[in-house]
């Protein structure tokens, strides 16, 4: 089949090797797959996805699962306008597993499903997973530029401070691990002020809390994995995979695992992504809007910024190498890789 080809819409060059030169507008990384809806909802009657402004159609038909690039009436006719990114078949590469459907982004010739990311506390099948812990939110931003956002750790003690805490604490460590394909940060807060939502919904009547927040993230699809724990409270696993739709919106359909947690936390906890959501959204959106203009841009800093100049770099250097037509996954990446241990999951 004919090459992929990578796009570069703004017409930058392609040997970025500095954080001042971040436009996550332009990262348009190949060779991965989207988590790019719900199984649940998806049936017999077509649903429309996009992942970097191209069409995915999702179906079932006689309980078999199809992704395509055009609508199940429009296949035959449509059948000649197929691209690479399905081999000229018009349909692609979809596997279900933890309760998403993955659509294969690149080359179809390289879709395997090890390359599917591990999320360990999920069941593989997608079987048991309640509706209640699912919930869809959109931003207004590239994919990469919510990402970083999500890394950012201050951003999440003051935008957020209403929800689930402020920046006060006795202690507050962080550190960050990296793979060519894959970035976590970990942060160990000791005495911290309780959390709003535990202490309204979660029952938790101490004063202060011990967290020890871990996120781990998927470089080429932008998907996060998150396990906060909570002492006094509980873990709040979730899986938040920002799918690109175009340089000015991502797609994330959440997964706040609470089902081990008390009720009535375990079925209110997930709706904190509508109050969450609009935070995020009311700093992304001008943010995003300002990588279009050619005026100089201006980072600011904090001591908390070595996970995401990590993230910043390391999908630099992924850009630069598929730029120069190597799709390939390192020796030192395994997305199914078992990574309950790096997450502090309890055995």
């Amino acid at each position: 089949m004919s090459e992929v080809p990578m796009m570069d819409a703004a017409g930058r060059e392609a040997e970025v090797t500095s954080k001042r030169d971040w436009v996550p507008i332009n990262l348009d990384l190949r060779d991965t797959w989207f988590p790019v809806a719900y199984s649940a909802d998806i049936g017999e009657r077509a649903v429309r996805r996009i992942v970097h402004a191209q069409d995915v159609y999702l179906w079932r038909d006689g309980g078999r699962l199809y992704a395509a690039e055009f609508r199940p009436d429009h296949l035959e006719a449509m059948r000649a306008g197929a691209s690479a990114f399905t081999n000229g078949s018009g349909f692609y590469p979809a596997v279900e597993r933890y309760g998403y459907i993955w659509s294969w982004y690149g080359n179809p010739d390289n879709a395997h499903e090890e390359l599917i990311p591990n999320i360990p506390f999920l069941p593989p099948d997608g079987r048991g997973i309640p509706r209640y812990t699912q919930r869809t939110v959109r931003f207004d931003a590239a994919s990469p530029l919510s990402v970083e956002n999500l890394i950012d750790l201050t951003h999440a003690d003051f935008l957020h401070a209403n929800a689930i805490g402020d920046s006060q604490s006795e202690n507050d460590v962080v550190e960050v691990h990296s793979t060519s394909e894959t970035v976590t940060r970990i942060r160990n807060v000791t005495r911290k002020s309780v959390a709003p939502v535990m202490r309204w919904i979660g029952g938790v009547r101490a004063q202060y809390q011990d967290l020890r927040a871990v996120l781990h993230v998927h470089l080429r699809n932008n998907v996060c994995i998150s396990y906060p724990n909570f002492t006094p409270g509980y873990p709040i696993p979730n899986v938040q995979p920002f799918v690109p739709v175009g340089k000015h919106r991502s797609r994330v359909d959440q997964t706040n695992y609470t089902v081990h947690a008390p009720a009535p936390f375990r079925w209110l906890m997930p709706r904190i992504s509508y109050v969450i959501q609009p935070q995020d959204n009311s700093v992304l959106r001008p943010q995003n809007a300002r990588y279009f203009e050619s005026t100089e841009r201006r980072d600011l800093s904090s001591r908390f910024d070595g996970p995401g100049n990590r993230y910043r770099l390391l999908m630099v250097r992924l850009a630069e190498r598929q730029q120069r037509g190597d799709f390939g996954y390192g020796a030192d990446a395994d997305p199914s890789a078992d990574i309950s241990a790096v997450l502090g999951m309890r055995g």
